[in-house]
């Protein structure tokens, strides 16, 4: 079983990196949202240095932006109280011009994974307003989705082809395609790798939304690896949902022989604590059991307090899970 963390602030320097491999790291990812592999080359260095020191060869995941909707660049982070009524679109927060045909009235809109929930009140066809329901500070950058409207972006940016094209030269082994809906677009996603000489970098299907859910047996054989994305999965359903959800994913993989991979708030409280709640270990454990072949931490090692630590928790209870299950 691979054990992944994703590179961010938090876990930038070399030492905490190391440090992380001796907890049972063997893997990691790299978000593109906001940057490129280009961008990133320090980083990678400190990275691979720091698992040679500890006789590890790591396995570097590359999260594209791929059809990930987002908002724009704010000019500062914005208060948004329940409430107020905000404009989306041209003079308010911005958003892809793609999603507003999408913003009717009663629109539920789910801001920062779910953190922030507005309902849309009407669309002039140039921007829509919306009432805030449930309140925070929106950043710039933040995920923007919308639960049952049925939005289809493609399959790759233009940031994303530049980046496959770097992919093999920076020892890339896994490409992660996020909010997969088709055997299309992981078929694209292939013929770029590919065409780029990365034939060997496995292909990773983040299954996001319900669309590929749904489409999941059509998706299994265009891709090396299932990724139970909870973050957005539960966005796109009543919460209590996403663990039946979660459990079909798994056993259809499990039925194809098809490996899979669980990821969100694995260790959540991590972020802040330096010990995670009980139900979360039970969580990492039962993952295991379900069948799981990989585990990543997200926010817990890019922003979170305790890298090394939350690291140390995840691969001891998924070596127990294994061992429990001989």
């Amino acid at each position: 079983m691979d054990i992944y963390g994703t590179l961010g602030p938090a876990c930038s320097d070399g030492a905490t990196l190391e440090a992380m491999f001796r907890s049972g790291m063997t893997g990691v990812r790299l978000n593109l949202s906001h940057v490129s592999l280009g961008d990133s080359s320090d980083l990678l260095t400190r990275l691979h240095q720091a698992a040679d020191r500890c006789g590890v060869r790591p396995r570097l995941l590359i999260d594209m932006q791929g059809p990930e909707l987002r908002v724009g660049v704010l000019p500062a982070p914005l208060p948004l109280d329940e409430g107020d009524t905000v404009t989306l679109g041209p003079g308010g927060i911005p958003v892809p011009a793609l999603v507003l045909p999408h913003l009717t009235p009663g629109q539920p809109v789910l801001l920062d994974d779910g953190k922030l929930l507005l309902r849309v009140l009407d669309n002039t066809g140039q921007s829509a307003t919306a009432a805030v329901e449930r309140g925070g500070t929106l950043q710039s950058r933040k995920s923007i989705a919308f639960p049952g409207a049925d939005i289809d972006p493609p399959a790759m940016t233009d940031a994303d082809r530049a980046n496959i094209r770097d992919a093999a030269r920076f020892g890339v082994t896994g490409v992660m395609q996020p909010f997969v809906r088709s055997r299309a677009g992981l078929e694209a996603v292939r013929r770029a790798l590919d065409q780029a000489g990365g034939q060997h970098i496995r292909l990773y299907a983040k299954i996001e939304n319900l669309t590929g859910a749904a489409n999941l047996p059509a998706l299994l054989p265009a891709a090396d690896e299932i990724v139970i994305a909870r973050g957005d999965l539960g966005n796109a359903q009543p919460l209590w949902k996403l663990p039946a959800l979660q459990k079909r994913i798994a056993a259809q993989c499990r039925a194809a022989g098809k490996p899979f991979m669980v990821v969100t708030q694995m260790l959540s409280s991590m972020e802040r604590e330096s010990v995670p709640t009980r139900a979360e270990v039970s969580d990492i454990f039962n993952a295991v059991l379900d069948g799981a072949s990989d585990l990543m931490l997200t926010g817990e090692t890019a922003v979170g307090k305790h890298p090394a630590e939350a690291i140390r928790y995840l691969a001891n209870t998924a070596r127990e899970a294994e061992r429990f299950a001989l």
